[in-house]
């Protein structure tokens, strides 16, 4: 016997012991748990890679909003469900990988309790402020921080979100002091619309088309690069704040446990999805820069931002009880 046929013949159980639950998944409809409330950034995102793998499974998939504890719940509830593949997380970076540095007490672990999938795309944040604001540049808004210490005041979606670490961050590296107001979901930009405070970090598909009808006005953006979706707006970094990074991003993991090869399925289709071109310029046209990559480089990725948001929430001094 050749050592190739050998080898084949040895191979030959694996294999027909990890076709089976590919073979039989999806019969049912699979939901896709988001852990923040709809009309936001996960949700948008959720929505848009959901409807595609409903058409390529021939299945149902279902939205579902489990908010609440800045993603904590619904995140939750993914790493304690069955790990068949039928229930999946689309959550962004809080959960993931700030959380675990923010809250006293977690009700899970992101890389114990979850299978990483893909990455489905990184957002910056963008900062914004009224349309009648006189902080017309960031110079003009620390300024006016720096007139009146802890009288201007910034919106978040929560405590340890990426928009309130970003404006922590602008704190921080200015040596002003502002007033954090932190909201459930995206609630808080009904209240910069109406300056009832004064700016915020929002994600940008959350306020692009405030920003082009003019509702809002747009100072910077959050990441080492321009926004494909705002190409005229500056960095931080380029505005005097070196290595200013806080962007967010999101991602779909499973239950620890799920099958590899359902796994692998889905991360596959995913990527697909987010790399086609309508659905790139789709995405890009909202604010989201897609990316879709492998279960390891995903994981990677995490690691490398647990690690990172740590020392951002340590300089902070923010927490949770």
């Amino acid at each position: 016997m050749t050592t190739t046929r050998r080898s084949l013949l040895l191979a030959a159980p694996a294999l027909a012991l990890a076709t089976p639950a590919l073979a039989a998944w999806p019969d049912r409809p699979v939901r896709i748990v988001v852990s923040f409330t709809a009309g936001g950034t996960t949700d948008i995102i959720a929505r848009i890679v959901g409807n595609l793998l409903s058409e390529r499974w021939a299945q149902p998939v279902v939205i579902e909003n489990r908010a609440g504890a800045g993603g904590n719940i619904g995140t939750e509830y993914v790493a304690r469900s069955a790990p068949d593949g039928y229930t999946l997380l689309v959550a962004s970076v809080g959960p993931l990988a700030v959380n675990g540095s923010l809250y006293k007490t977690m009700p899970y672990d992101t890389r114990r309790d979850l299978a990483p999938v893909s990455l489905l795309a990184a957002v910056p944040n963008i900062l914004v402020v009224a349309p009648d604001s006189p902080a017309r540049s960031v110079a003009d808004l620390v300024a006016l921080a720096k007139e009146k210490p802890g009288g201007l005041s910034y919106g978040s979606t929560g405590v340890g979100t990426s928009s309130h670490l970003a404006s922590a961050m602008m704190d921080q590296m200015s040596g002003v002091q502002t007033t954090h107001v932190p909201y459930r979901g995206a609630v808080a930009l009904n209240d910069l619309l109406t300056r009832r405070i004064d700016f915020m970090f929002a994600t940008i598909p959350s306020v692009i088309e405030q920003i082009r009808a003019g509702r809002l006005r747009a100072l910077a953006v959050s990441t080492l690069q321009r926004s494909r979706a705002a190409p005229d707006v500056p960095t931080m970094a380029e505005l005097g704040f070196a290595g200013f990074d806080a962007s967010s991003w999101f991602g779909i993991l499973a239950p620890i446990g799920t099958p590899r090869d359902i796994i692998d399925r889905i991360s596959a289709d995913a990527a697909a999805i987010v790399r086609r071109p309508v659905i790139e310029r789709q995405m890009v046209d909202q604010g989201a820069d897609p990316v879709g990559d492998t279960p390891e480089a995903f994981g990677t990725f995490i690691d490398g931002e647990i690690a990172r948001w740590a020392n951002v929430v340590r300089l902070s001094g923010a927490s949770v009880n």
